[in-house]
């Protein structure tokens, strides 16, 4: 067993897993506060991240060189990435922090069903099962939180987009540096978004900040991107795509907390919501469980 692989290195990442998570819940907070639309405030926090992370290699004078290939596949995942960024705040600026967020677990399903097909191996009874819990639970929510049906399918395809970037990136990692990955995918995203813009006429009145949107976009691109972003694609290295999206659904977790202290959202919320979270976040805390059993009937 590597050094990489001792079960202190695995309980290290798994910490970084869970901080990196937290930090995202604060993400949909800072969603909720910026006040321009979900397309110019994702260009703004992409901008942010990559000259942050082009300061980092710049100060520690590490080569950011890749072959044009490698290049030309983190520029498109950076499509990916972007998307489901614009997505994610569209969605809680349609619904509220807490279905977005909820809305978000099915990242779970669609890595059970996309990992073995891009990486060529079975499919897992178990993954797709537990998947499976979370779209009823998501199907819960969105029988009783009718008002925010837009807002829940623009949810679902960013979740759709965040699995299929971490399936990739769970592959990158293994051959190229995390902070490497995180610049060149956060720059393409910069450029798609941009194209996006100048063909939409989107450099306009909408990219107008308000002096509190300034502190906003300066934490949400620095800690809650660049810094977030390496460390979620660095924990790649040991865990795999499906049990980092499992962790990531403790992200409701954290943003439906910080949503009521912020916010005062639990009012909003009828019972069908926490129906549907219970049944997410039972999930989340059994699979283990139901690994390790399975793993030992098959060892006896």
């Amino acid at each position: 067993m590597s050094e990489n692989t001792t079960p202190a290195g695995i309980n290290k990442n798994l910490l970084i897993l869970h901080f990196t998570v937290f930090i995202w819940g604060f993400t949909s907070i800072l969603g909720k506060l910026i006040t321009i639309e979900a397309v110019q405030l994702v260009w703004y926090r992409v901008v942010i991240a990559a000259i942050s992370l082009f300061l980092y290699f710049k100060f520690n004078k590490n080569t950011i060189k890749v072959d044009r290939n490698t290049l030309l596949k983190l520029v498109f995942t950076g499509a990916l990435v972007g998307g489901h960024w614009i997505l994610f705040f569209a969605s809680i600026k349609a619904s509220t922090v807490s279905v977005t967020l909820v809305c978000l677990s099915s990242i779970t399903l669609f890595t059970a069903i996309f990992e073995p097909m891009i990486n060529k191996t079975r499919i897992s009874k178990l993954e797709i099962i537990a998947g499976i819990f979370i779209i009823v639970g998501i199907l819960l929510i969105f029988e009783f939180e009718t008002q925010y049906t837009k807002g829940i399918i623009l949810g679902l395809i960013s979740a759709m987009c965040a699995s299929l970037f971490s399936i990739i990136n769970a592959r990158q990692v293994k051959k190229i540096e995390a902070p490497v990955i995180a610049f060149y995918e956060l720059s393409g995203a910069f450029v798609w978004i941009t194209t996006y813009l100048f063909f939409t006429h989107g450099f306009g009145k909408g990219m107008v900040l308000q002096n509190s949107d300034i502190g906003y976009l300066l934490i949400l691109g620095t800690i809650c991107t660049s810094l977030a972003y390496v460390a979620g694609v660095s924990v790649m290295k040991e865990f795999s795509a499906f049990k980092v999206a499992l962790i990531t659904n403790l992200e409701p977790v954290y943003g439906i907390i910080l949503a009521f202290i912020l916010f005062g959202e639990l009012h909003k919320l009828k019972p069908g919501f926490w129906l549907g979270a219970i049944i997410i976040l039972s999930t989340i805390f059994l699979y283990p469980v139901a690994q390790k059993q399975i793993i030992k009937r098959k060892t006896r």
